[in-house]
């Protein structure tokens, strides 16, 4: 049974003076993301869940990203998991799979414009992008991908990542050798949910710094489940299969 957390809420974080939220006096994390393929369920509610469950690793704006076929269904704002969603968007993000992050900012400013999942256009279809994690070498991806007429619509690193996807699909490779290429290019520590009209992409860098682990769901066919910690994978009742 689906644990009843709240889907709206009013609580708002501390303001100093100047209007920006107080930052908490201890370490914070970087980012939550979450992925789940499951055919006839409800993917956005539980990704809603999985998010909440992770909310502790960022709290500045969340994000879902579902896949019906070869539309994709998005909604994104800025606050805590159950005040960005409520039953209502939920309802408004039909699909098979999804992708969903919760941000706390370590590259690009804390707007609207850089909460994720990062969306893409491509020949072969909308890419859905969720990314924790950080690149050391964006000056040189950012340079490379000008040279390629590539153009940005935010300042963060993993919109990079994604339109260094989409430009390998838009050369012409398929989806995965799309990836591999543009993942050649990306140095740094990441962990990466990727949704495509071909399927869910799960991804960490050659290090394993980042955490990322997946479960499946107990239903035949079997669904699979990608989440930051176990914890978003226990909330929806997804057994862990490994990291």
């Amino acid at each position: 049974m689906m644990p009843q957390q709240p889907l709206s809420s009013d609580p708002h974080p501390a303001q100093t003076q100047d209007g920006y939220a107080q930052r908490p006096d201890k370490p914070e994390e970087a980012c939550g993301v979450f992925g789940v393929y499951a055919p006839g369920d409800d993917v956005a509610k539980l990704t809603y869940f999985g998010l909440y469950a992770l909310q502790h690793r960022g709290q500045e704006s969340a994000g879902i990203a579902t896949f019906e076929g070869n539309k994709v269904h998005l909604y994104k704002n800025m606050g805590l998991v159950p005040q960005v969603f409520n039953e209502t968007i939920l309802a408004e993000l039909p699909g098979d799979m999804a992708v969903g992050h919760t941000r706390y900012s370590t590259t690009g400013s804390s707007r609207i414009a850089n909460a994720q999942p990062a969306i893409v256009e491509t020949r072969l279809g909308t890419l859905a992008l969720a990314h924790n994690g950080n690149l050391v070498n964006t000056t040189q991806l950012r340079e490379h991908l000008l040279q390629r007429n590539c153009n940005f619509v935010t300042t963060t690193d993993s919109e990079m990542v994604a339109i260094a996807i989409g430009n390998e699909v838009d050369s012409g490779k398929d989806w995965l050798d799309a990836a591999i290429s543009a993942f050649g290019r990306c140095s740094g520590a990441y962990s990466l949910v990727i949704g495509t009209p071909a399927g869910l992409m799960g991804v960490r860098d050659p290090n394993g710094v980042r955490p990322l682990v997946i479960g499946t769901l107990e239903t035949t066919p079997q669904r699979y489940v990608l989440a930051s910690e176990t914890c978003g994978l226990d909330i929806i009742g997804a057994e862990y299969l490994r990291m």
